[in-house]
C-alpha cells in the first residue's frame, strides 16, 4: 500500500484522536465536544472554520492558489445509543452510547487529510472538509444541506467514505449509480372497540386487523414489485393490549421499507395505505398510516465514482479495488448531500477476522486504526487528483 509517508508519520496521533472520540461518543446533534475537537483541530492546522451548520456541523476550508474548483470531503461525527460491551481502555466512558460505527475513525481519517493538505498545499483550488451531525437516522446531511451547506460552500463534487467490516485492510469498494437503499419508516395506527376478551361480539378487534395487515403487506415486494428492482418491507413491531383477558382499543404497527429507487419506495407507500384501508374498511376498524422517508437512496455519479476508484487503484493497486461492488440494503443520509450534488460514495476495509470483522451497531464493535493511515491517505490523493495544478 502506497500509504503518503508523511501522514504515516503521524499515525500515532491519528489513533489517538480517535481513541480520544471513541472513549467520549455524542448522539445526533449533541456532539459539543467532538465539534469542538474537530474545529480547534482545523484552526491549529490553518484553516478557515465555520461552524452551527445543523446544530453541531463544522466545515473547515482550505484555499491554495486561484483556481475555482472546488471538492467536498465527507466524514460524520455522531455515535449510536448502545451500551458498549469492549473492555479495552478506550471504551465508551458513557454508559448507553457508543461509536458503533466507525464516525470516530471516519473523523479521525479526514482530520489526517486536512492536516497534510494544509502543510503541502499541492494543489489549486479549494477543499471543504465537512464534518456531519446525527447521520445515525436523524437527518443531519439533509439538516447540513438545508442550512445553506452547499450555497456557502459550493462544490462540483462531493465525497464520503465508510469503513466496511469482512472488506480487508487495504481494500476499497464502490459502484456507480445507487449503491444503497433509500429507506422509510412507517406506523400504521388502527383503532377498533375495545371488549372483553370473552364477548369479542360486542367490540371490533384491532389485532385481528393488525395480523391481517401484517400478512397483506408481504405481498408488495412479491407481488407489486418488478423483479429487476429490489425492494425490502419489514414490519418490525406490533403493539397491542395489556391484559389477557381484554381486546383493546388499538393496535400499532411500525417497520421499515428499503429501495434502490424513489418510484418504488413510492409504490411501496402507495401499496400500504391501499392494503391498510382496504383491510380496515373490510373489519370495520379506522387506519391512520404514517410512511416517511428517511433516506433518498444514494446514487453515485459515474465520473466522480471512476475517480475515486482510480485514486484507490494508485494507492492499493487494482486488485484490491472493487469498482462494481455490492449494492447494500442499509442506508445512509451522505444521499442527500448526493442529491444536493455529483459525487461518490465509497466503502474502505475494516479489515477481517477479529481485528476488524465484527459488524457494526454491534455492541463489540471497534475501528480498525491500522486504516487510519490509509483512508487520510485516500483523501488527500483524491484532492490532489482532483485539484491538480495542471489541469483547469
Amino acid at each position: 500500500m502506497a500509504i503518503i509517508n508523511r501522514i504515516g508519520d503521524f499515525q500515532d496521533e491519528l489513533r489517538d484522536w480517535r481513541q480520544d472520540i471513541h472513549a467520549y461518543p455524542e448522539l445526533g446533534f449533541e456532539e459539543a465536544r467532538t465539534s469542538d475537537i474537530v474545529a480547534e483541530k482545523l484552526r491549529v492546522f490553518g484553516l478557515e472554520v465555520h461552524r452551527g451548520l445543523a446544530t453541531t456541523g463544522v466545515v473547515g476550508t482550505l484555499k491554495v492558489g486561484d483556481g475555482e474548483r472546488a471538492v467536498g470531503l465527507r466524514a460524520d461525527m455522531d455515535a449510536l445509543p448502545i451500551l458498549e460491551a469492549n473492555r479495552f481502555a478506550h471504551r465508551s466512558r458513557h454508559d448507553g452510547k457508543m461509536h458503533a460505527c466507525g464516525h470516530d475513525g471516519h473523523t479521525a481519517m479526514l482530520l489526517g487529510a486536512a492536516r497534510y493538505l494544509a502543510e503541502t498545499r499541492n494543489f489549486d483550488g479549494t477543499v471543504h472538509f465537512i464534518f456531519q451531525p446525527a447521520e445515525e437516522g436523524l437527518g443531519g446531511a439533509k439538516a447540513m444541506v438545508d442550512d445553506g451547506l452547499f450555497d456557502r460552500f459550493p462544490v462540483q463534487a462531493v465525497f464520503g467514505m465508510h469503513n466496511r467490516p469482512g472488506l480487508p485492510v487495504g481494500c476499497f469498494a464502490i459502484r456507480s449509480g445507487p449503491m444503497m437503499a433509500g429507506g422509510a419508516l412507517f406506523d400504521i395506527r388502527i383503532t377498533g372497540r375495545g371488549a372483553h376478551g370473552a364477548k369479542p361480539e360486542t367490540g371490533v378487534d384491532p389485532v385481528v386487523a393488525a395480523a391481517h395487515i401484517t400478512t397483506a403487506l408481504q405481498t408488495l415486494v412479491a407481488r407489486n414489485v418488478s423483479p429487476h428492482e429490489t425492494a425490502v418491507l419489514s414490519v418490525t413491531q406490533i403493539h397491542a393490549g395489556d391484559a389477557y383477558n381484554v381486546i383493546p382499543e388499538e393496535a400499532v404497527l411500525r417497520g421499515t421499507a428499503r429501495a434502490f429507487a424513489k418510484d418504488v419506495m413510492g409504490s411501496l407507500e402507495a401499496g400500504m395505505v391501499r392494503i391498510a384501508e382496504g383491510v380496515a374498511a373490510a373489519l370495520d376498524v379506522r387506519v391512520e398510516v404514517d410512511f416517511r422517508e428517511t433516506f433518498v437512496p444514494l446514487v453515485n455519479d459515474q465520473a466522480a465514482t471512476e475517480l475515486a476508484a482510480d485514486v484507490a487503484a494508485e494507492i492499493v493497486g487494482e486488485a484490491n479495488v472493487e469498482r462494481n461492488g455490492p449494492r447494500i440494503m442499509a442506508s445512509e443520509d451522505f444521499s442527500f448531500m448526493l442529491e444536493a450534488q455529483p459525487g461518490a460514495y465509497i466503502n474502505i476495509g475494516n479489515g477481517e477476522g477479529e481485528d476488524g470483522g465484527c459488524e457494526v451497531h454491534n455492541p463489540s464493535y471497534d475501528f480498525n486504526d491500522e486504516v487510519l493511515a490509509l483512508g487520510a491517505s485516500f483523501w488527500a490523493r483524491l484532492v490532489e487528483k482532483r485539484l491538480a495544478k495542471d489541469s483547469k
